[in-house]
């Protein structure tokens, strides 16, 4: 997994590697430019084009310096570059950059306090006024400057971090930073480019590895992880020789009514796709005939409205509960009947969410180790209305430590939080996903990994990353604008067998 370091963190590993590697900052800079260019220059090819850098006068500024020079090194031939002057201090890694700019040719302008700014007309502007550990709003000149590039209406490539914008903490609804295309960042993603309130800055990102001291990296046990392919590969388990539909243990589905059966029928069958051994779903009667045609192979114990259906709970192997329920009284019934008599981890989503909100001891009573699948609504039902998703993140790691619960909480990079107080980001899945039903089908294959005995920690990540993979061979090779949940779970062991190959 790759940790994801708060800006403090990450000032710590560069000097780590500064000290230990060793390398002097000037050259761990250069380092770090070499590998922002070689990334730049073959997404930007055009050595004609115009490019114009702003740069302030502190690291990120020397960067922005330094990649200048080196894009002049490699011919690119229409470079200009403005230097922020609103303050009268400079890093030296700056003033070395400076003088080496200075024996190029590259036309170079500095702005000053209060001055007018300059019109541009370069298709391409860099962003390299302030980088990552900015914790205050901009204000003065910085704001100013910050308002005039984005009114420009160019194509923004921003290095390591756009100016404005916090790596970490509570970005504020109406903050002044710049809107960038692309972000190229140095070794990992900063933990706000994975939270919704990005969106208006970033279009997208790109992590350049700068040869940062992993080991040491590792030893910070940063809360914040990111999911990388390798971990799910080295995680999922391939079915053996010898093994039987009793291996891979039996699922149980308590979803749907008559009206809300598809929500039932997506969950159990991502459920038989995803691996587990036995499927049974707990369905009302009228939706018999729907399960039967949908999914032959899955079974079924018919529920009514007034009395609870007979089950023999012990016989599951794992029990996911939620999806088009309802929140009456019979459903409240049976999720109360699952809790008091379910020992293992259960699996919750939709409505038996909206259940659990409106009746706070339930939760309590929870199963150690199960699995909450909320979407932001339902996370501020559960547990309080919050401003930003940074809120939320602190809020879900208190939660699920202090319930001892794993809470999954979904968004573009949907979060797995741990009771252990850790927050993991997945990188899978795409905007062709975002359509009704593909929740349940995650509740689903989360629930089969549980019975085919992955810990509660490994079917959240696994299913995760595996349901986003899934969403995005369906999408992106064939470009496909919308990927149905129903298709995607027919998706699954196609998928799931590609990672174990």
């Amino acid at each position: 997994m790759l940790p994801l370091l708060i800006s403090e963190q990450i000032r710590q590993a560069d000097a780590y590697t500064i000290a230990h590697e060793p390398i002097t900052s000037i050259n761990l800079m250069e380092r770090a430019s070499k590998a922002f260019v070689g990334w730049f220059m073959n997404h930007f090819p055009d050595k004609k084009q115009s490019i114009a850098f702003y740069c302030g006068t502190g690291n990120n500024g020397g960067d922005g310096l330094a990649i200048a020079r080196i894009l002049h090194e490699h011919q690119y031939k229409k470079l200009h570059v403005h230097i922020a002057r609103f303050s009268d201090k400079a890093s030296d890694d700056f003033n070395v950059n400076l003088e080496r700019l200075k024996q190029t040719n590259i036309p170079l302008t500095e702005i000053n306090k209060g001055e007018a700014l300059p019109d541009d007309d370069s298709p391409v502007i860099i962003d390299a006024l302030l980088g990552s550990g900015l914790n205050k709003p901009l204000t003065g000149d910085y704001e100013r400057l910050v308002k005039h590039v984005n009114s420009l209406n160019k194509a923004v490539v921003a290095i390591d971090v756009p100016t404005g914008f916090f790596s970490e903490g509570e970005v504020l609804p109406d903050a002044v930073a710049i809107k960038a295309d692309l972000v190229i960042t140095f070794q990992q993603p900063k933990i706000n480019f994975l939270l919704p309130e990005s969106a208006p800055y970033i279009n997208c990102w790109e992590a350049v590895n700068i040869g940062i001291d992993e080991q040491f990296v590792q030893s910070l046990n940063s809360p914040y992880q990111f999911i990388e392919e390798r971990d799910v590969r080295t995680g999922l388990k391939p079915r053996r020789k010898f093994s039987n539909k009793g291996s891979y243990g039996h699922t149980l589905i308590i979803a749907g009514q008559a009206k809300t059966m598809g929500a039932a029928l997506l969950s159990a069958s991502a459920a038989a796709h995803a691996g587990a051994g036995l499927t049974t779903a707990c369905v009302p009667e009228s939706g018999l005939t729907a399960l039967n045609s949908y999914l032959p192979e899955i079974m079924a114990i018919i529920r009514n409205d007034h009395d609870l259906p007979e089950i023999e709970w012990d016989k599951f192997s794992s029990v996911a509960v939620g999806p088009g329920l309802g929140k009456g009284d019979d459903a409240f019934a049976l999720l109360s009947a699952l809790i008091k008599n379910y020992k293992k981890p259960v699996v919750i989503d939709a409505d038996a969410l909206n259940l659990l909100a409106d009746n706070q001891e339930l939760l309590k009573k929870l199963p150690f180790g199960s699995i909450l699948t909320p979407h932001m609504k339902e996370f501020d039902r559960l547990f309080g209305e919050h401003k930003s998703w940074w809120q939320r993140l602190q809020t879900g790691m208190e939660q699920a430590k202090k319930l001892n619960i794993y809470i999954v909480l979904k968004n573009d990079y949907t979060i797995t939080i741990s009771p252990e107080g850790k927050a993991y980001f997945n990188a899978t899945g795409n905007a062709a996903m975002a359509s009704g039903g593909m929740g349940d089908v995650l509740t689903g294959i989360i629930a089969a990994l549980l019975a085919q005995q992955y810990t509660p920690l490994q079917a959240c990540l696994i299913g995760i990353y595996v349901h986003g993979k899934a969403g995005d061979e369906l999408a992106l090779p064939n470009r496909l604008n919308v990927v149905l949940p129903g298709k995607l779970a027919a998706q699954l062991p196609v998928t799931m067998a590609k990672l174990m190959a």
